[in-house]
């Protein structure tokens, strides 16, 4: 299978689990999908305008989770996850059915998904796949968070910090290729909330699907799961996580270089936003296999987006 050609799921894949934030249990299922088309996601509990294209500008909410919406009000909510599992699994076409307005939490990271997605495996066509360049830093502030994206000309790297008043949580941070380590960790590592923060949630009609199944809960300086932690940075893991797949709306990889403190779903999307407003800061190539040249550069990045 050619690194450089688009790929599908080879069969379809379904799910059914809890919605995070609504309660109610949804239906979904992952269908193959032709070249160029995309990961487009279809409300099949609606009969017409029914179509949402992840993207960029196409964010109407990033506060606790990302929600996608057309230009008919129709939205689908709670996409990081598993678009960071396309991600990760190279996939680039896909049709996602839903039967409601939200994507299902099933263990709160990306790890039931990839699971899945490797069972069913990969469809390559002929088509070449894109690839998106940073050519100036871009950055985005807000009080004392940031986030910024710089060139670099290999792969693409993210470096994120978390700072919680919680002892328990307290101050973390990891840095990841994404393209050239072992994502294990960062795949499985699962959505996290404060136990003092439950209540409030609710209030909101958030996190009404939550439990201890779905969601790490932290109640002062102790987790509530008897399970433990899967790992010892699981909380800024789960913030990488959600980056890759806030990333992903782009629709292509990036090669580039994200820092970020004490970010989320909103940060990420107003830098894209920021990112895409002016087509100086960025390339976007069509990497054709002929075309390349034989330099140590493009054998490197050849590799990486394996």
């Amino acid at each position: 299978m050619s690194l450089l050609n688009q790929k599908t799921i080879a069969s379809s894949i379904k799910f059914n689990g809890v919605a995070l934030h609504s309660g109610k249990d949804v239906a979904m299922t992952i269908h193959p999908n032709e070249p160029n088309s995309g990961i487009v996601f279809k409300r099949i509990d609606i009969n017409k305008n029914n179509i949402i294209f992840p993207g960029v500008y196409n964010v109407s909410s990033a506060n606790y989770c990302t929600t996608i919406s057309n230009e008919f009000g129709i939205s689908i909510s709670t996409v990081e996850h598993l678009m960071a599992a396309f991600f990760v699994m190279n996939i680039d076409n896909a049709l996602v059915e839903v039967d409601g307005n939200e994507i299902p939490i099933l263990d709160g990271s990306s790890k039931l998904f990839v699971e899945k997605m490797k069972e069913a495996g990969l469809k390559s066509s002929s088509k070449p796949i894109k690839i998106i360049k940073i050519n100036k830093e871009v950055n985005y502030f807000e009080g004392e968070k940031f986030i910024k994206i710089s060139p670099n000309k290999l792969s693409l790297e993210i470096d994120f910090e978390i700072k919680f008043k919680n002892e328990f949580i307290g101050t973390q941070r990891n840095k990841v290729n994404v393209y050239e380590d072992n994502l294990e960790e960062i795949l499985s590592s699962r959505t996290f909330c404060l136990l003092e923060d439950v209540e409030k949630l609710k209030k909101m009609n958030l996190g009404l699907g939550g439990s201890l199944d779905n969601a790490l809960v932290v109640d002062g300086k102790k987790l509530v799961n008897s399970g433990g932690l899967r790992n010892k940075l699981e909380f800024v893991n789960h913030k990488i996580l959600d980056c890759m797949g806030d990333i992903y709306l782009s629709g292509y990889k990036i090669i580039g270089k994200v820092i970020c403190s004490q970010g989320g779903h909103k940060l990420t999307n107003k830098l894209l936003r920021e990112l895409f407003a002016n087509q100086n800061n960025y390339s976007i190539f069509e990497i054709k296999e002929k075309n390349l040249p034989s330099t140590l550069i493009y054998k490197k990045l050849l590799k990486s987006i394996a």
